[in-house]
Protein backbone atom coordinates (compact mmCIF):
# COMPACT_ATOMS: atom_id res chain seq x y z
CA UNK A 1 0.00 0.00 0.00
CA UNK A 2 1.14 3.55 -0.74
CA UNK A 3 2.03 5.71 2.25
CA UNK A 4 1.18 9.24 3.35
CA UNK A 5 2.58 11.37 6.15
CA UNK A 6 1.41 12.56 9.55
CA UNK A 7 4.04 14.75 11.11
CA UNK A 8 7.37 13.04 10.48
CA UNK A 9 5.80 9.58 10.28
CA UNK A 10 4.49 7.65 7.28
CA UNK A 11 1.40 5.46 7.43
CA UNK A 12 -0.63 3.45 4.95
CA UNK A 13 -2.76 5.83 2.89
CA UNK A 14 -5.88 3.98 4.06
CA UNK A 15 -6.15 3.62 7.82
CA UNK A 16 -8.66 1.86 10.04
CA UNK A 17 -11.41 3.44 12.14
CA UNK A 18 -12.41 1.27 15.08
CA UNK A 19 -15.74 2.73 16.16
CA UNK A 20 -17.92 0.00 14.64
CA UNK A 21 -16.11 -2.65 16.69
CA UNK A 22 -17.67 -1.42 19.90
CA UNK A 23 -20.81 0.61 19.46
CA UNK A 24 -23.12 2.60 17.21
CA UNK A 25 -23.23 0.24 14.19
CA UNK A 26 -24.97 -2.73 15.78
CA UNK A 27 -23.48 -5.69 17.63
CA UNK A 28 -19.88 -6.79 17.16
CA UNK A 29 -18.02 -9.85 18.45
CA UNK A 30 -14.64 -9.24 20.08
CA UNK A 31 -13.02 -12.40 18.73
CA UNK A 32 -13.95 -11.42 15.18
CA UNK A 33 -12.92 -7.81 15.79
CA UNK A 34 -9.46 -8.94 16.88
CA UNK A 35 -9.11 -10.90 13.65
CA UNK A 36 -9.99 -7.75 11.71
CA UNK A 37 -7.34 -5.77 13.57
CA UNK A 38 -4.79 -8.51 12.89
CA UNK A 39 -5.56 -8.32 9.19
CA UNK A 40 -5.14 -4.54 9.00
CA UNK A 41 -1.40 -4.79 9.48
CA UNK A 42 -1.06 -7.52 6.86
CA UNK A 43 -2.81 -5.20 4.41
CA UNK A 44 -0.75 -2.13 5.32
CA UNK A 45 -3.50 -0.25 7.18
CA UNK A 46 -1.30 0.62 10.15
CA UNK A 47 -3.04 3.84 11.23
CA UNK A 48 -5.44 2.64 13.93
CA UNK A 49 -8.03 5.13 15.15
CA UNK A 50 -9.99 4.72 18.38
CA UNK A 51 -11.50 6.94 21.10
CA UNK A 52 -12.40 6.71 24.76
CA UNK A 53 -16.04 7.36 23.80
CA UNK A 54 -16.42 4.21 21.70
CA UNK A 55 -18.11 1.69 23.94
CA UNK A 56 -17.20 3.83 26.98
CA UNK A 57 -13.61 2.58 26.88
CA UNK A 58 -14.32 -0.83 25.33
CA UNK A 59 -12.76 0.09 21.99
CA UNK A 60 -9.47 1.15 23.55
CA UNK A 61 -9.43 -2.03 25.65
CA UNK A 62 -9.96 -4.08 22.49
CA UNK A 63 -7.16 -2.22 20.73
CA UNK A 64 -4.97 -2.86 23.76
CA UNK A 65 -5.43 -6.60 23.32
CA UNK A 66 -4.62 -6.37 19.60
CA UNK A 67 -1.53 -4.21 20.18
CA UNK A 68 0.22 -6.79 22.35
CA UNK A 69 3.57 -7.67 20.76
CA UNK A 70 3.15 -5.28 17.82
CA UNK A 71 3.07 -1.77 19.26
CA UNK A 72 5.94 -0.69 17.02
CA UNK A 73 3.97 -1.66 13.90
CA UNK A 74 0.97 0.57 14.64
CA UNK A 75 0.54 4.34 14.41
CA UNK A 76 -1.98 4.67 17.21
CA UNK A 77 -4.54 7.47 17.37
CA UNK A 78 -7.11 8.05 20.09
CA UNK A 79 -9.44 10.84 21.12
CA UNK A 80 -10.89 12.50 24.21
CA UNK A 81 -13.39 15.29 24.88
CA UNK A 82 -16.76 13.62 24.42
CA UNK A 83 -17.69 12.74 27.99
CA UNK A 84 -18.49 9.05 28.32
CA UNK A 85 -18.32 8.96 32.13
CA UNK A 86 -19.94 11.93 33.88
CA UNK A 87 -17.99 11.26 37.07
CA UNK A 88 -14.83 12.39 35.26
CA UNK A 89 -15.98 15.74 33.90
CA UNK A 90 -15.36 19.10 35.52
CA UNK A 91 -18.49 20.49 33.83
CA UNK A 92 -20.65 19.50 36.78
CA UNK A 93 -23.25 22.16 35.98
CA UNK A 94 -24.11 20.21 32.83
CA UNK A 95 -24.17 16.93 34.73
CA UNK A 96 -26.68 18.42 37.18
CA UNK A 97 -28.93 19.54 34.35
CA UNK A 98 -28.59 16.07 32.80
CA UNK A 99 -27.32 17.45 29.49
CA UNK A 100 -27.60 14.76 26.77
CA UNK A 101 -24.10 15.46 25.47
CA UNK A 102 -21.18 16.98 27.35
CA UNK A 103 -17.89 18.00 25.77
CA UNK A 104 -15.03 18.73 28.16
CA UNK A 105 -11.73 20.21 27.04
CA UNK A 106 -10.49 21.42 30.42
CA UNK A 107 -6.94 20.64 31.59
CA UNK A 108 -8.30 18.66 34.55
CA UNK A 109 -10.35 16.39 32.32
CA UNK A 110 -7.48 15.91 29.86
CA UNK A 111 -5.17 14.69 32.62
CA UNK A 112 -7.73 12.10 33.71
CA UNK A 113 -8.49 10.90 30.19
CA UNK A 114 -4.95 10.36 28.97
CA UNK A 115 -4.01 8.11 31.90
CA UNK A 116 -7.19 6.06 31.57
CA UNK A 117 -6.64 5.66 27.82
CA UNK A 118 -3.02 4.58 28.25
CA UNK A 119 -4.11 2.02 30.82
CA UNK A 120 -6.83 0.58 28.57
CA UNK A 121 -4.55 0.53 25.54
CA UNK A 122 -1.70 -0.99 27.61
CA UNK A 123 0.85 1.39 26.07
CA UNK A 124 3.13 4.10 27.42
CA UNK A 125 2.28 6.62 24.71
CA UNK A 126 -0.25 7.45 21.99
CA UNK A 127 1.08 8.58 18.63
CA UNK A 128 -1.76 10.97 17.79
CA UNK A 129 -4.12 12.36 20.42
CA UNK A 130 -7.19 14.23 19.20
CA UNK A 131 -9.62 16.57 20.89
CA UNK A 132 -12.75 14.71 19.77
CA UNK A 133 -15.01 17.77 19.81
CA UNK A 134 -14.25 21.39 20.68
CA UNK A 135 -15.48 22.39 24.13
CA UNK A 136 -17.54 25.59 23.72
CA UNK A 137 -16.90 26.49 27.37
CA UNK A 138 -13.10 26.23 27.24
CA UNK A 139 -10.89 28.36 24.95
CA UNK A 140 -9.08 26.19 22.43
CA UNK A 141 -5.81 27.78 23.56
CA UNK A 142 -6.36 26.38 27.06
CA UNK A 143 -7.22 22.91 25.79
CA UNK A 144 -4.29 22.68 23.38
CA UNK A 145 -1.96 24.11 26.01
CA UNK A 146 -2.89 21.25 28.32
CA UNK A 147 -2.54 18.73 25.47
CA UNK A 148 0.94 20.11 24.76
CA UNK A 149 1.92 19.18 28.31
CA UNK A 150 1.21 15.56 27.40
CA UNK A 151 3.76 15.81 24.60
CA UNK A 152 6.35 17.16 27.04
CA UNK A 153 5.56 14.29 29.39
CA UNK A 154 6.11 11.71 26.63
CA UNK A 155 2.55 10.42 26.81
CA UNK A 156 1.63 11.74 23.36
CA UNK A 157 3.70 12.31 20.22
CA UNK A 158 1.38 14.40 18.04
CA UNK A 159 -1.74 16.49 18.65
CA UNK A 160 -4.92 16.54 16.56
CA UNK A 161 -8.36 18.13 16.42
CA UNK A 162 -11.63 16.57 15.28
CA UNK A 163 -14.55 18.45 13.72
CA UNK A 164 -12.92 21.82 14.37
CA UNK A 165 -13.59 25.00 12.38
CA UNK A 166 -10.82 26.53 10.28
CA UNK A 167 -10.40 29.50 12.62
CA UNK A 168 -10.18 27.17 15.62
CA UNK A 169 -7.46 25.16 13.88
CA UNK A 170 -5.49 28.35 13.22
CA UNK A 171 -5.79 29.47 16.85
CA UNK A 172 -4.71 26.02 18.07
CA UNK A 173 -1.54 26.02 15.96
CA UNK A 174 -0.40 29.23 17.66
CA UNK A 175 -0.16 27.23 20.89
CA UNK A 176 1.28 23.95 19.58
CA UNK A 177 1.78 22.20 16.25
CA UNK A 178 -1.32 20.31 15.11
CA UNK A 179 -0.34 17.24 13.09
CA UNK A 180 -3.79 16.13 11.92
CA UNK A 181 -7.39 17.25 11.70
CA UNK A 182 -10.12 14.62 11.51
CA UNK A 183 -13.61 15.32 10.16
CA UNK A 184 -16.28 13.55 8.17
CA UNK A 185 -15.53 13.72 4.45
CA UNK A 186 -16.73 11.65 1.52
CA UNK A 187 -18.49 11.93 -1.82
CA UNK A 188 -21.66 12.92 0.03
CA UNK A 189 -20.07 15.05 2.81
CA UNK A 190 -18.17 17.90 1.21
CA UNK A 191 -18.44 20.88 3.56
CA UNK A 192 -14.81 20.51 4.69
CA UNK A 193 -13.70 21.67 1.24
CA UNK A 194 -14.83 25.22 1.88
CA UNK A 195 -12.48 26.25 4.68
CA UNK A 196 -11.13 23.37 6.78
CA UNK A 197 -9.12 21.47 4.15
CA UNK A 198 -7.67 24.71 2.69
CA UNK A 199 -6.62 25.77 6.20
CA UNK A 200 -5.00 22.38 6.82
CA UNK A 201 -3.06 22.73 3.60
CA UNK A 202 -1.96 26.24 4.45
CA UNK A 203 -0.66 25.02 7.80
CA UNK A 204 0.71 21.71 6.43
CA UNK A 205 -1.62 19.59 8.56
CA UNK A 206 -2.72 16.10 7.47
CA UNK A 207 -6.47 15.72 6.98
CA UNK A 208 -8.02 12.44 8.14
CA UNK A 209 -11.50 11.78 6.70
CA UNK A 210 -13.69 9.63 8.91
CA UNK A 211 -16.74 7.91 7.41
CA UNK A 212 -15.22 8.12 3.90
CA UNK A 213 -17.86 5.60 2.79
CA UNK A 214 -20.74 7.76 3.99
CA UNK A 215 -21.15 5.63 7.13
CA UNK A 216 -21.31 2.57 4.89
CA UNK A 217 -24.14 3.88 2.74
CA UNK A 218 -22.03 4.51 -0.36
CA UNK A 219 -21.03 0.85 -0.41
CA UNK A 220 -24.50 0.01 -1.68
CA UNK A 221 -25.67 -2.43 1.00
CA UNK A 222 -28.30 -0.18 2.58
CA UNK A 223 -31.47 0.28 0.57
CA UNK A 224 -34.11 0.84 3.26
CA UNK A 225 -34.26 1.62 6.98
CA UNK A 226 -34.88 -2.04 7.78
CA UNK A 227 -31.40 -2.89 6.51
CA UNK A 228 -29.95 -1.31 9.68
CA UNK A 229 -29.75 -3.64 12.67
CA UNK A 230 -31.19 -2.89 16.09
CA UNK A 231 -29.07 -0.36 17.96
CA UNK A 232 -27.54 1.09 14.81
CA UNK A 233 -27.41 4.85 15.40
CA UNK A 234 -27.55 5.59 11.66
CA UNK A 235 -31.29 4.95 11.82
CA UNK A 236 -31.61 8.29 13.63
CA UNK A 237 -29.46 10.24 11.20
CA UNK A 238 -31.30 12.48 8.71
CA UNK A 239 -29.69 11.01 5.60
CA UNK A 240 -30.88 7.51 6.47
CA UNK A 241 -34.50 8.43 6.99
CA UNK A 242 -37.56 8.24 4.75
CA UNK A 243 -37.41 10.41 1.63
CA UNK A 244 -33.78 11.42 2.19
CA UNK A 245 -32.62 7.81 2.03
CA UNK A 246 -34.68 7.20 -1.09
CA UNK A 247 -33.17 10.25 -2.80
CA UNK A 248 -29.64 9.35 -1.72
CA UNK A 249 -29.88 5.93 -3.35
CA UNK A 250 -29.41 7.81 -6.63
CA UNK A 251 -25.87 8.62 -5.48
CA UNK A 252 -25.22 4.92 -4.93
CA UNK A 253 -26.44 4.14 -8.44
CA UNK A 254 -24.12 6.71 -9.98
CA UNK A 255 -21.15 5.31 -8.07
CA UNK A 256 -22.13 1.81 -9.20
CA UNK A 257 -21.98 2.86 -12.86
CA UNK A 258 -18.41 4.03 -12.41
CA UNK A 259 -17.48 0.98 -10.36
CA UNK A 260 -18.59 -1.34 -13.17
CA UNK A 261 -16.30 0.48 -15.56
CA UNK A 262 -13.27 -0.38 -13.40
CA UNK A 263 -14.38 -3.81 -12.25
CA UNK A 264 -14.39 -2.39 -8.74
CA UNK A 265 -16.87 -2.14 -5.89
CA UNK A 266 -18.77 0.96 -4.85
CA UNK A 267 -16.69 1.22 -1.68
CA UNK A 268 -13.45 1.09 -3.64
CA UNK A 269 -14.59 3.89 -5.93
CA UNK A 270 -15.69 5.99 -2.96
CA UNK A 271 -12.31 5.55 -1.27
CA UNK A 272 -10.35 6.11 -4.48
CA UNK A 273 -12.24 9.38 -4.90
CA UNK A 274 -11.20 10.52 -1.42
CA UNK A 275 -7.58 9.58 -2.12
CA UNK A 276 -7.71 11.55 -5.37
CA UNK A 277 -8.57 14.76 -3.53
CA UNK A 278 -4.98 15.21 -2.33
CA UNK A 279 -1.91 13.40 -1.03
CA UNK A 280 -2.51 14.94 2.40
CA UNK A 281 -5.77 13.00 2.95
CA UNK A 282 -5.70 9.70 4.86
CA UNK A 283 -9.17 8.12 5.08
CA UNK A 284 -10.01 5.75 7.95
CA UNK A 285 -12.91 3.49 6.91
CA UNK A 286 -14.10 1.01 9.50
CA UNK A 287 -15.68 -2.41 9.26
CA UNK A 288 -16.46 -5.48 11.35
CA UNK A 289 -15.66 -7.91 8.53
CA UNK A 290 -12.38 -8.99 6.95
CA UNK A 291 -14.07 -9.20 3.55
CA UNK A 292 -14.80 -5.47 3.56
CA UNK A 293 -11.43 -4.64 5.10
CA UNK A 294 -9.68 -6.35 2.18
CA UNK A 295 -11.98 -4.58 -0.24
CA UNK A 296 -11.21 -1.21 1.31
CA UNK A 297 -7.46 -1.74 1.32
CA UNK A 298 -7.49 -2.68 -2.37
CA UNK A 299 -8.82 0.81 -3.17
CA UNK A 300 -5.26 2.06 -2.73
CA UNK A 301 -4.46 0.62 -6.15
CA UNK A 302 -7.51 2.08 -7.93
CA UNK A 303 -6.90 5.25 -9.95
CA UNK A 304 -9.95 7.03 -11.31
CA UNK A 305 -9.74 9.10 -14.47
CA UNK A 306 -10.41 12.83 -14.40
CA UNK A 307 -13.87 12.59 -15.96
CA UNK A 308 -15.07 10.09 -13.36
CA UNK A 309 -13.63 12.13 -10.49
CA UNK A 310 -15.46 15.20 -11.77
CA UNK A 311 -18.70 13.24 -12.15
CA UNK A 312 -18.46 12.06 -8.55
CA UNK A 313 -17.77 15.62 -7.40
CA UNK A 314 -21.18 16.68 -8.72
CA UNK A 315 -23.11 14.26 -6.49
CA UNK A 316 -24.86 15.79 -3.50
CA UNK A 317 -26.70 14.22 -0.57
CA UNK A 318 -30.15 15.00 0.77
CA UNK A 319 -30.41 15.65 4.52
CA UNK A 320 -27.98 16.81 7.19
CA UNK A 321 -25.04 14.56 8.00
CA UNK A 322 -25.74 14.77 11.75
CA UNK A 323 -28.78 15.15 13.97
CA UNK A 324 -29.65 18.60 15.31
CA UNK A 325 -28.02 17.80 18.68
CA UNK A 326 -24.80 16.51 17.14
CA UNK A 327 -24.55 19.50 14.81
CA UNK A 328 -24.08 21.74 17.86
CA UNK A 329 -20.71 20.13 18.44
CA UNK A 330 -19.20 20.03 14.94
CA UNK A 331 -17.21 22.72 13.19
CA UNK A 332 -16.59 24.25 16.62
Amino acid sequence: MNKRSIGKDYVGEIGFGGMSLSQFYGAAVDTESLKVLDKTLELGCNLWDTADLYGAGHNETLFGQALKGRRDKVFLASKFGNVYDKTLTSHQDQVRTNAPWIVDGTPEYIKKCIDLSLKRLKVDHIDLYYLHRVDPLTPIEVTVGAMAELVKAGKVRYLGLSEAAAETILRATKVHHIAAVQSEYSIWSRDMEEAVIPMCRKLKIAFVPYSPLGRGFLGGNIGKPEDLSEGDWRAKMPRFQAENLKANLKIVEEIKKIALKYGATNAQVALAWVLSRGADLIPIPGTKRIKYLEENAAASALKLDTADIEALCKLRAEGERHSELNRKFING
